[in-house]
């Protein structure tokens, strides 16, 4: 049985589900209201708790399958330029992920609770910063599909 298709639609799935928190819950807490305070929906707790305690979990996985990949192509794989830009663009979003919309999106989340009118307008205000800042990590996660389609050589 050939392990690669296996490989790389794992590694895929991996990669893209570790970032997926940080691109989707700023669109998804803009949720019902109960009781004059916002809940998250369920798609939004899942995410909440994939974000936590399952990101290790899919770290993990993401560099065993990177390394399968790596021991399946070979190690001159990593001299491509196309590749090189990809995880140069990947690297610099799970940074963006971890230091900036994490921090900002439990922000959000411990701020959003409260009744006070100019926490609920610093809410949309850190809420609508959020929802730029996720397009801006999906426009860079489109540009690493690109790369991995086209494997341009530049």
């Amino acid at each position: 049985m050939p392990w690669f298709p296996l490989l790389l639609v794992a590694h895929v799935g991996l990669a893209i589900s570790l970032l997926l928190p940080s691109l989707l819950l700023p669109f998804l807490l803009r949720s019902d209201e109960t009781d004059g305070a916002r809940q998250p929906g369920l798609l939004a707790r899942f995410l909440l708790s994939l974000q936590g305690t399952g990101s290790l979990v899919i770290g993990i996985g993401l560099a065993i399958t990177g390394a399968g990949l790596l021991a399946i192509l070979g190690p001159d794989l990593l001299r491509k330029p196309w590749l090189l830009a990809a995880l140069s663009i990947y690297a610099a979003n799970l940074l963006v992920a971890g230091l900036v919309s994490r921090p900002n999106l439990r922000r959000l989340l411990g701020v959003r609770g409260r009744a006070l009118p100019a926490e609920g307008e610093a809410w949309r205000r850190g809420a609508r910063r959020q929802r730029l800042l996720a397009y801006a990590m999906a426009l860079a996660t489109g540009l690493i599909g690109f790369l991995m389609s086209t494997k341009p050589e530049f």
